[in-house]
């Protein structure tokens, strides 16, 4: 396949990302950050179930199709990141969610990741970036107190609230 294919089907699994459901999905698993099995086991029985499975299946999908040769490796990770955060997130898991799921379980998006130089550091940073961004949300929907709203004085001190 040349290049033109690859980065065409490249375009396509892009669109299939932009679709408004998935958009949701990838956003709710952008929030995601499971400290436990039974966090993921939590979702795959409750109401993000169906965000769960079509983020991971579209991406181990994705992996599928870069595995068997349709796309390109190296154009595929150079145009997509997203793949190594949203896997990041259930590594640490991934051997508890075989034995509970089955084997074949996302194993197509490990092989792609892990083939990637600096994998397990690349995944503990994503982890750690992930964390990072559920507390900035957390702290930006926490309810203000009023020492938030005291006035604060500026570098040039200008008062401003």
């Amino acid at each position: 396949m040349g290049k033109y294919e690859d980065a065409d089907l490249i375009l396509k699994l892009y669109d299939l990302r932009r679709e408004e459901t998935m958009r949701k999905a990838r956003s709710w698993m952008a929030a995601f950050n499971p400290e436990s099995l039974q966090d993921i086991m939590d979702v795959a029985t409750g109401e993000h179930n169906a965000y769960l499975r079509m983020v991971m299946s579209y991406w181990d999908m994705a992996a599928s199709l870069v595995n068997n040769g349709a796309i390109d490796e190296k154009m595929f990770n150079d145009a997509n990141g997203e793949h190594f955060f949203y896997y990041a997130k259930f590594e640490p898991f991934i051997e508890e969610l075989r034995a509970t799921f089955g084997p074949q379980m996302w194993t197509h998006l490990e092989q792609l990741v892990m083939r990637s130089s600096n994998a397990k550091e690349r995944l503990a940073k994503m982890r750690e970036m992930s964390k990072n961004m559920a507390a900035r949300r957390a702290a930006a929907a926490a309810p203000k107190t009023p020492a938030d709203e005291q006035p604060t004085q500026t570098a040039s001190g200008a008062t401003s609230k």
